[in-house]
């Protein structure tokens, strides 16, 4: 591990100017590339004290050996050159988005003297003209199947063209007229090329304008009488319409633009995007990234455009890029945009309207992906092991923790404190084990007497549990063991001990977990504590945290463990309040249901108009005696003064004299 004041430039080398660094490693190898508008600025903090630095810029820096940098005249060239850079050397600590998979795309071949026109993966080619992407190869050959009948352009391979001229027979689509034959010279170069540019510029959303003109054609077609000519059309404009109906229409402006959302935790990132032509989604892709580098969502979205339209230009560009949130440096990043596209491209987040709804839908499909992600990636028993053995030997214990438990503690500004514990065995939820706790033990907000309390109960449980049916008590040679209670075949609730247990905090949580298990007499048991910030794990007794590698398949497991110990938590305190909010004085009456609860409110409209009613009034009320009057009358007497209800939108103190609920 390099120290980086052994490699730190003096003061004054640097300049004050925009420009693009690289850190290299002790082999020359470049391992992070970086921007700045102010170069003398960015790289003094990456040389403060080592404590101050986010965990995963403390492990670049230190793995780093020389930094050097390339001064530049705009902050719109930097951009240029740190996205080359990124591409030339692939800096292992750089966010870099991978494709979850291989999209499929309608590609016109204009570089060739007859385009044609195909499904294309991989990398794009110079010349070329792409539509999508699609989801499926199959989407875009139902769409080319309907469009071949208004824009018979080739698509078939050059061995089949060639053979196709040699022999002077067109093949089965020149038969059928889903050609125009440019093989056996039916149309000239030139016109086979004016058909693939009415394809190009039906597909990138002008739409309105063929289908208006075979409108016009066809009307003037059956004026003359030339039926079977109409006819002709009339199937032509209904085929371009199923084409077009493949495409939902999404935003009634025929807007071009692509809408880019993301989905994050601490540890990984999705991305998806929307691709939106004449205002319809003409292609949808995403990718999915490791947070290698300390990087916030602002960040995150400049990465994602560098990665669309790093190799991009002219059209392809849309005039209006949608993100969640604008990057550090928006108006550089949206003069590099234009300087693309050759045109004014807007870059912002959309604030209201139908473009913030399809944003949302755009969001919700990122999150969606990161879901699936993550669900394929814990499924997996290979890397579910490996991540028990990196746990094992990241803490040091003597095998790979099977059972794994997880506490957290849940509360609203010290109201309705609760706890969680969730359960994972080889790496996998058990939710029928999971269980939840209320805090009895005292009064307020206190984590870490929460956490000790909610510990010493559940170990408790397990030794009650542990005495009841004799087992692990060692028995002497020779002897019968003690017979044990007869196995209804339920579940034994806390019987089985964990390996590890984890707890939602730092070193105070860590602690009293820890505390709470010696004053039971447990040291099988092995405790740590996963802090959310800056995902440290920390072990009882230990000055400084476990640092896990980025990449650890154990420090993935840990935090989905802690993620779904925090949730079940916070379900629990959310119901607990709700269920507090509604509790009416009347709930302690006895015998008092809710039917009746209901005809007392309509009768007086009110509680705080029930409140002041008479034993005498209260027994007009149908189905009330009086013994039942005296009751209901008793408990509003005693029940405490409800808090005043207050107008969120103009905080004035609202009168309870109506619309309340029992």
């Amino acid at each position: 591990m390099a120290d980086p004041s052994s490699y730190r430039p003096k003061p004054g080398q640097i300049p004050d100017s925009p420009g693009v660094y690289k850190f290299r490693d002790e082999h020359r190898r470049v391992i992070y590339v970086g921007k700045a508008k102010s170069l003398r600025q960015r790289l003094a903090n990456y040389f403060q004290p080592l404590t101050s630095l986010h965990p995963r810029t403390a492990t670049m820096v230190t793995t780093a050996a020389s930094v050097e940098w390339t001064v530049v005249s705009t902050e719109v060239e930097a951009l240029q050159l740190e996205y080359s850079w990124i591409k030339e050397f692939d800096p292992r600590f750089n966010v870099k988005y991978r494709d979850d998979k291989s999209y499929p795309y309608l590609a016109v071949t204009m570089n060739e003297e007859f385009p044609r026109v195909q499904v294309m993966r991989g990398h794009k080619k110079k010349g070329v003209r792409y539509f999508g992407p699609y989801a499926h190869a199959w989407a875009i050959r139902e769409t080319v199947d309907l469009m071949l009948r208004v824009f018979p352009v080739r698509t078939c391979s050059a061995g089949v063209f060639r053979n196709a001229a040699s022999a002077g027979r067109p093949c089965l689509l020149g038969y059928i007229g889903k050609c125009s034959a440019p093989c056996v010279g039916r149309v000239t170069p030139e016109e086979h090329r004016e058909l693939a540019d009415d394809f190009c510029d039906f597909m990138a959303g002008r739409t309105g304008t063929y289908i208006r003109r075979l409108e016009k054609q066809m009307m003037i077609a059956a004026e003359d009488m030339e039926y079977e000519k109409a006819a002709r059309l009339r199937d032509d404009i209904e085929a371009l319409r199923r084409a077009m109906e493949k495409s939902a229409v999404v935003l009634a402006d025929a807007t071009d633009a692509d809408l880019i959302a993301l989905a994050e935790d601490e540890l990984e990132a999705a991305v998806q995007i929307f691709h939106v032509r004449g205002g319809r989604v003409r292609g949808q892709r995403g990718w999915v990234t490791d947070k290698v580098e300390a990087v916030g969502t602002a960040g995150l979205v400049e990465h994602a455009l560098q990665q669309l339209y790093g190799e991009e230009s002219g059209d392809t560009v849309p005039k209006e890029v949608l993100v969640p949130a604008l990057p550090e440096d928006a108006e550089s990043v949206s003069a590099w945009l234009s300087g693309r596209r050759g045109s004014l491209v807007s870059l912002r987040v959309p604030q209201r309207g139908d473009k913030k709804d399809l944003m949302e839908t755009v969001a919700r499909n990122a999150q969606q992906a990161l879901v699936l992600h993550k669900t394929k990636r814990a499924s997996d028993l290979t890397t579910r092991s490996r991540a028990l053995e990196e746990i094992a030997e990241a803490l040091d214990l003597d095998s790979a923790p099977l059972r794994i438990e997880c506490f957290d503690i849940s509360h609203l500004q010290g109201e309705d404190v609760v706890a969680s514990m969730v359960v994972f065995e080889d790496g996998l939820p058990r939710k029928s084990e999971y269980r939840r706790f209320q805090i009895k033990g005292f009064e307020g907000q206190d984590d870490v007497r929460s956490m000790h309390e909610v510990i010493s109960r559940r170990f408790k449980r397990y030794l009650a549990e542990k005495d009841r049916t004799g087992e692990w008590e060692p028995v002497a040679e020779g002897e019968v063991p003690a017979e044990t209670p007869e196995d209804d075949g339920r579940p034994r609730r806390f019987a089985y001990p964990p390996q590890l247990v984890v707890v939602d905090g730092g070193q105070p949580q860590v602690a009293a977990a820890r505390r709470a298990l010696d004053e039971l007499g447990i040291d099988d048991v092995a405790v740590c504590g996963l802090a959310k910030r800056l995902e440290e794990v920390w072990l009882p007794g230990d000055d400084d945290p476990v640092v896990l590698p980025r990449s650890s398949e154990g420090l993935y497991l840990l935090q989905r463990v802690r993620d779904t110990a925090h949730d079940f938590a916070i379900r629990y305190q959310r119901s607990k309040r709700t269920k507090r909010i509604r509790t009416s004085p009347l709930d302690a009456v006895p015998g008092l249901g809710e039917t009746r609860k209901q005809a007392l409110i309509k009768h007086f409209g009110s509680v705080k108009r029930l409140k002041q009613a008479t034993i005498e009034q209260i027994c007009e009320v149908p189905g009330f005696g009086r013994k039942t009057a005296e009751a209901v009358a008793v408990a509003l007497a005693q029940a405490a003064p409800a808090a005043p209800a207050v107008n969120t939108a103009t905080g004035e103190i609202m009168e309870d004299d109506g619309g309340t609920t029992a």
